[in-house]
């Protein structure tokens, strides 16, 4: 008997997924406990298993890769060698209302009788496709759902794609799978030529920072080719309409939440970094098996001050304000499928080095995508950090339901008054930090001090280190 494979409940929440990709093909043999395709459900990724033995057969009007599946949709079934797949395939299965009459279709020719090319049922909206051409098609930009398919029942395969495209340099093919989306989209943008710089580095997958660095050192740069000269036409006042991941639609629902529900207040100071600088790079110096980040050092000292203002490390539940006890601060990363924040718990007992081994290995799993959606769960606190992109201050917004959230922005080197009364002065590194809280959870008196706290362990970081 066919077993049915359908897009699973991860989260108590979860309605939709995206089918993010499949690791098994059509046709190829799967045992119990294999990963059978990926799912992408709210901001992680997460690997399905097979849960039984078989043959796997996806069905020409499954789904295809990055659509939006409600929980409970057949993807496709596990049969026994030589079992014929069932026909009602691909679809949700929903009763009809009682009040409507349900039409019978006229009957259709079995799937090994149907043309080659004509979809086997009526009311298909898009053609079938199989999931390597889909990824190939994704690679290459060509619109798959114009072509007609040369695959058996009319399927479109690797080859349909390939031809849409002869215009595609070989290069592209050879490298495509290797270059994330955004990456794609930077160096179209910074005039980078993505074959030269693949060849540069085989093996590798090339990210957004390998292409800007290629950028700035005109490795892989774009001879500028000069370009007959057409005459103006007016462009049509249209954009380019991009679908909305899910990612982003996440992200956007909470932080209208965000703004709609909390009293949210920002409070900035600037504070003498110079201590926590030289404390970062006399570890590096000193051969630390592992170096922390800035955003690891901030994460600790403010789990120390979270534990002497607990007014800040809050959050409503029921009809009362509840203080929590372990710190858990979630650390904001920039991924190409959009801002995730991976959460390393009771900051407030692990030492310096272990909230660097365990941000470092979220923050990479974030980056990959293979997050755990409970790594993304349960924080107290937030931590982010845009001096990387040479910001001084702004304004964060609060993920709910914590109380507040640390903007940090760049270290600059300025010239500053060290000594009043003399009038001397003194090249100290600084930066801004911007707390922005929840006022109905902590009033603005308590904030600040917890802010004045976290600027003195900035500038002092003995007095955390020993506590």
């Amino acid at each position: 008997m066919a077993f049915e494979v359908t897009m699973p409940r991860l989260g108590w929440n979860m309605e939709v997924g995206a089918l993010a990709t499949w690791r098994k093909q059509d046709g190829e043999a799967v045992e119990a406990g294999e990963i059978l395709f990926e799912v992408e459900s709210d901001k992680a990724v997460q690997e399905v298993e097979a849960l039984e033995s078989g043959v796997l057969r996806i069905p020409p009007d499954s789904p295809a890769i990055g659509a939006q599946v409600p929980v409970g949709t057949v993807l496709a079934y596990l049969v026994k060698a030589g079992e014929a797949v069932p026909l009602a395939v691909g679809a949700q299965r929903v009763a009809p209302p009682p009040t409507q009459a349900v039409p019978q279709p006229e009957p259709q020719p079995a799937p090994h009788m149907a043309p080659q090319g004509v979809p086997r049922r009526e009311g298909r909206h898009q053609p079938a496709i199989s999931p390597r051409a889909a990824r190939v098609a994704a690679e290459l930009g060509v619109n798959w759902k114009t072509l007609t398919g040369s695959g058996r029942t009319g399927r479109i395969v690797e080859r349909d794609v390939r031809q849409a495209a002869p215009q595609a340099a070989p290069a592209d093919v050879s490298f495509g799978g290797r270059v994330s989306p955004v990456a794609r989209r930077v160096a179209e943008d910074l005039g980078v030529d993505l074959a030269q710089l693949a060849a540069q580095q085989p093996g590798k997958r090339i990210e957004r920072a390998d292409v800007e660095a290629a950028a700035q050192g005109g490795a892989g740069a774009k001879r500028a080719v000069p370009q007959p000269v057409a005459p103006a036409v007016a462009a049509p006042a249209e954009g380019r309409t991009l679908p909305i991941s899910q990612v982003r639609r996440v992200t956007a629902e909470r932080m209208a939440a965000a703004a709609h529900t909390t009293a949210a207040v920002t409070l900035t100071t600037e504070a003498d970094a110079t201590e926590l600088v030289r404390l970062r790079q006399q570890l590096k110096d000193n051969g630390a098996q592992v170096v922390p980040s800035y955003n690891d050092l901030l994460a600790k000292l403010a789990a120390q001050a979270l534990t002497e203002h607990p007014q800040v490390n809050a959050r409503f539940e029921g009809e009362g304000i509840v203080q929590l006890a372990s710190v858990n601060v979630g650390i904001a990363v920039d991924t190409d499928r959009g801002l995730l924040v991976p959460v390393v718990r009771d900051v407030q007992a692990k030492s310096l080095r272990q909230v660097a081994e365990a941000s470092a290995r979220l923050i990479e799993q974030a980056r990959s995508g293979h997050v755990s959606p409970d790594d993304l769960r349960g924080g107290t606190f937030t931590v982010t950090n845009l001096g990387m992109y040479e910001i001084d201050a702004f304004s964060p917004i609060i993920n709910l339901p914590e109380c507040a959230v640390l903007g940090v922005g760049r270290i600059v080197a300025k010239q500053v008054v060290v000594d009043p009364e003399a009038e001397r002065v003194a090249i100290r590194r600084m930066m801004f930090l911007s707390l922005t809280f929840d006022h109905r959870l902590v009033d603005g008196a308590p904030a600040a001090r917890f802010l004045q706290r976290v600027k003195l362990y900035v500038e002092k970081p003995y007095l955390w280190l020993t506590q």
